[in-house]
């Protein structure tokens, strides 16, 4: 077993591995969210339907969106790990030792929520991912180009009270999953330190409301205003 093994199978490998999936994944919804506010453009989703052409066209995002494949299925896999690990390392339940005087909900149960996201993640993909990919998308043409009309999917699919009260439920899930999550990250790297430690759980706090409300805003958005 080779140092690179041992590493990757010992905890502080698998949290390292949490840490750098975590913030990748991060960086990921920062773009993400930012690429979809094109949907309150207000323009019939001209805008959103030329960015998400580019997203799935161009090179340099297609391989990044692998490293969001990878990163994604590495998070999970390494989080059910470290659960697994936890679970039979405490011989003595949350309950009974009362690890509420110690840490927060939020620690205490990133294992639901990340399952809670992980649910939610499979009816996103479903409903819109695979449909860009395999559907029969309708298609616009602007300035002679033809672009697949996504904006009508999601607009359309937006239109469901169930769908849209299960997106605003998940990003009020996924808040509670970063707040804890961004601060730890930086702290397993080794970057906790007093000088800076305080601007980071600042910052964590503020992220973990604004890009959860945004995107939780989206489909609130859509479907009042077809109302």
């Amino acid at each position: 077993m080779t140092w690179v093994t041992k590493t990757l199978n010992s905890t502080l490998g698998r949290k390292l591995i949490m840490a750098l999936t975590g913030l990748f994944l991060i960086l990921f919804l920062t773009g993400h969210v930012s690429g979809n506010l094109l949907l309150f453009k207000g323009d019939g989703g001209q805008a959103f339907n030329m960015y998400a052409k580019f997203m799935t066209t161009n090179p340099a995002v297609k391989l990044l969106s692998y490293l969001t494949y990878i990163s994604v299925i590495g998070h999970i896999i390494y989080s059910i790990l470290l659960t697994r690990h936890n679970a039979s390392a405490r011989p003595v339940s949350y309950s009974t030792s009362k690890g509420g005087t110690n840490s927060s909900w939020n620690s205490r149960n990133m294992g639901i929520l990340g399952t809670i996201i992980l649910i939610f993640l499979v009816v996103h993909l479903q409903g819109f991912w695979a449909e860009m990919h395999w559907g029969e998308v309708p298609t616009i043409s602007y300035d002679g180009e033809n672009y697949k009309n996504l904006y009508l999917i999601v607009s359309e699919a937006f239109k469901q009270e169930w769908l849209v009260a299960l997106y605003v439920a998940a990003m009020i899930f996924l808040g509670f999953h970063l707040s804890h999550g961004f601060s730890s990250a930086f702290q397993t790297l080794g970057l906790s330190h007093k000088k800076y430690s305080p601007a980071i759980e600042w910052i964590g706090r503020i992220y973990c409301v604004i890009v959860p409300a945004t995107f939780a805003s989206m489909p609130l958005y859509i479907y009042f205003s077809s109302l």
